[in-house]
C-alpha cells in the first residue's frame, strides 16, 4: 500500500511537472505588445493603407478626443461647483433654506424608518433691525457671520446648520432628543454672550430666541418647522 501510495503522488508530481512546462512554453511564445503603427488594424485599416495621410489623420481624431475628454471634465467640474452654489447660502457658509428643506425630509424619513432620533432647532435673533440701524448694515452682517460661525462651531459634522433666510436658522442635530437639542441652545447663548460679535473695536450685544422640536416619521417639513417656530415663540414670551 505504500508502494502504491508513493507511486500515486509521483504520477501528479509528474503530471503537475508537465502542464507547468506546458504553461511555461506558451509564456514563452506569447508575442510582445505590437508596436503603436500596428494598432490600426484594430481600427479596420489595413497595413497597406496605413499612409501618412492615414497616420496625421488618425493623430488629428486622436487630439480631438483628447480635447472632448478635457471638455467634459471641466463641464463635470462646472456642474459640481454649481450644484455646492445652489445649496449654499448667498452670504454665510451655511446651507440655505432649499437645501435645508431637503435634508429635513431624509432626517424626517429616518425617523419614520428607524426610529432615528433627530431634534430640530429654530433661531431668531433678537431685534436685530435695531443693528442695523445703529451700526449699519455691514455690521449686521458681521453679526449674521458671528452668529454663523459659532454654530458651526458648537454642532458637529453629522448636524445641518442652515440660514432660513433673514436673520432666522435652522439647526439639525442627528441622533439628538428634544431636550438635548434645548440644551445645545443653551450651551450656544451662554457662548454668544461671553464672545459677542466685535465691531470697530466694540462689542455689539444682541440675544436670540430658539425653539427645539423633535421630528416624527408622520411629519413633513413644514409642519416640523412650524411646531419649531412655534416652540420658538412660547420660549420668547416666557423670557428664557
Amino acid at each position: 500500500m505504500k508502494t502504491e501510495k508513493t507511486s500515486a503522488l509521483s504520477s501528479v508530481r509528474s503530471a503537475g511537472a508537465a502542464a507547468y512546462a506546458r504553461a511555461a512554453r506558451t509564456v514563452e511564445t506569447v508575442e510582445p505588445p505590437p508596436p503603436v503603427s500596428a494598432t490600426t488594424s484594430v481600427l479596420g485599416i489595413p497595413e497597406n493603407e496605413f499612409t501618412p495621410r492615414v497616420r496625421d489623420a488618425i493623430t488629428t481624431l486622436m487630439g480631438e478626443v483628447d480635447n472632448l475628454r478635457r471638455e467634459l471634465q471641466k463641464t463635470r467640474d462646472r456642474l459640481e461647483e454649481v450644484e455646492r452654489t445652489a445649496d449654499q447660502d448667498h452670504l454665510l457658509p451655511l446651507l440655505n433654506r432649499r437645501a435645508f428643506v431637503r435634508e429635513l425630509t431624509r432626517y424626517i424619513s429616518f425617523a419614520g424608518r428607524y426610529g432615528t432620533p433627530a431634534t430640530l432647532l429654530y433661531f431668531d435673533l433678537d431685534d436685530f433691525k435695531q443693528v442695523n440701524d445703529s451700526f449699519g448694515h455691514a455690521a449686521g452682517d458681521a453679526v449674521l457671520a458671528h452668529f454663523a460661525d459659532t454654530l458651526l462651531a458648537q454642532t458637529r459634522d453629522s448636524d445641518v446648520v442652515s440660514r432660513l433666510g433673514g436673520d432666522e436658522f435652522g439647526v439639525l442635530l442627528a441622533h439628538a432628543s428634544v431636550e438635548q437639542g434645548r440644551k445645545k441652545a443653551d450651551l450656544l447663548a451662554e457662548k454668544l454672550k461671553a464672545e459677542p460679535t466685535m465691531w470697530q473695536g466694540k462689542p455689539i450685544p444682541i440675544g436670540f430666541s430658539y425653539g427645539a422640536f423633535e421630528l416624527k416619521g408622520d411629519d413633513t417639513p413644514d409642519l416640523a418647522m412650524a411646531r419649531a417656530d412655534e416652540a420658538m415663540y412660547a420660549q420668547k414670551k416666557t423670557g428664557r
